[in-house]
């Protein structure tokens, strides 16, 4: 395969350690998400849900775009396949503040499909190189791909090629990679996260035969030390559910992955250090059940995670629930 220099435009360009990051989860990673994962890591890079154009240019941009300063690292996920809007959303982006602008051409939702943008683009590498290069024309900050390793019946790896190498000439260097190839029919988003097999050498073999590009595997990885297993063949891991579902997996990430031994914060102390979040929240007007649904499983695993749950789950709903509700339930785990 050809190999692709990185251009001087690209190397003026904020660079990004993404030897781990935490993938885009619609419904999900919102801002109070993210800010809670980032108490807990201070470098692995985060991603917004999947954000449509549409919601951008016709919506209430600031309910889309808003986060806290704490979260950066931070990439905004775009939805889309039209060159102008989505070039408009990534200079909405960028002057938001963000680090990266990542189009997705992954999800293989009916909607999605329907919107023309998802998994669906992966059969149009020229139009998804278009908007590439669009966005790229548009911001000064990097512009990233996250994509399958094929669609439908569409899934040899000379066509995976053929996208990559068409998607990179238009400018991006970054190509984040789901080792499963989506079907467009037949199969739902959740069935499509784990029925069609990972085929992670089809990654690796991405990243030998494109040495200059950065090449990020994501896919079916639900630990550190699994993740840390891809780094002497790919340039970084993406996790996704696991580390939603499990999220103190992500306690010694600093350490193992970005060479930052400051740890030392237990789950408690996590808690502490959310509270004042919570309390601005609450004061601008968030109910606390919007928060608290995503700290769910800090203490997965621990002796007192059932009654963690099940305390969050029986009163944040209520009408005037504070942060108390989560100080109440943390006091029924052992320290």
């Amino acid at each position: 395969m050809t190999d692709l220099t990185v251009c001087n435009k690209d190397l003026a360009r904020k660079t990004i350690d993404r030897r781990l990051s935490i993938a885009p989860m619609l419904d999900w990673t919102d801002r109070h998400c993210r800010f809670f994962l980032r108490l807990i890591t201070r470098h692995a890079l985060l991603y917004t849900e999947m954000v449509t154009t549409g919601a951008l240019l016709h919506g209430d941009r600031a309910r889309f775009l808003d986060f806290d300063p704490a979260e950066h690292p931070l990439a905004l996920q775009l939805g889309g396949s039209e060159p102008v809007e989505l070039a408009a959303c990534a200079r909405l982006g960028q002057a938001w503040g963000y680090d990266e602008i990542n189009l997705n051409v992954g999800c293989p939702s009916d909607k999605v499909q329907s919107g023309r943008f998802g998994a669906c683009l992966m059969a149009t590498p020229a139009l998804v190189a278009d908007c590439v290069a669009a966005m790229r024309d548009a911001v000064g900050i990097e512009v990233t791909v996250k994509h399958r390793i094929g669609i439908d019946d569409r899934d040899s790896y000379g066509e995976l090629c053929d996208f990559v190498g068409r998607v990179a000439q238009a400018g991006t260097r970054t190509f984040i990679v789901h080792a499963r190839k989506a079907w467009l029919t037949g199969l739902s988003p959740k069935e499509n996260r784990h029925i069609p097999p990972l085929r992670y050498e089809t990654v690796h073999r991405l990243k030998r035969d494109f040495p200059a590009l950065e090449i990020i595997i994501n896919g079916g990885i639900t630990s550190l030390e699994q993740a840390r297993s891809q780094l002497p063949v790919v340039d970084g891991v993406m996790i996704g559910r696991a580390a939603y579902h499990h999220p103190w997996l992500l306690a010694g990430a600093d350490r193992e992955f970005f060479g930052d031994d400051q740890g030392g914060t237990n789950r408690h102390q996590i808690i502490e250090r959310l509270i004042p979040y919570v309390e601005r929240e609450l004061a601008s007007g968030t109910p606390l059940g919007r928060i608290t649904r995503h700290i769910l499983g800090l203490f997965q695993g621990q002796p007192g995670a059932r009654a963690w749950r099940r305390h969050i789950s029986e009163h944040a709903h209520r009408p005037g629930a504070g942060p108390e509700v989560i100080v109440e339930a943390a006091s029924r785990v052992p320290t």
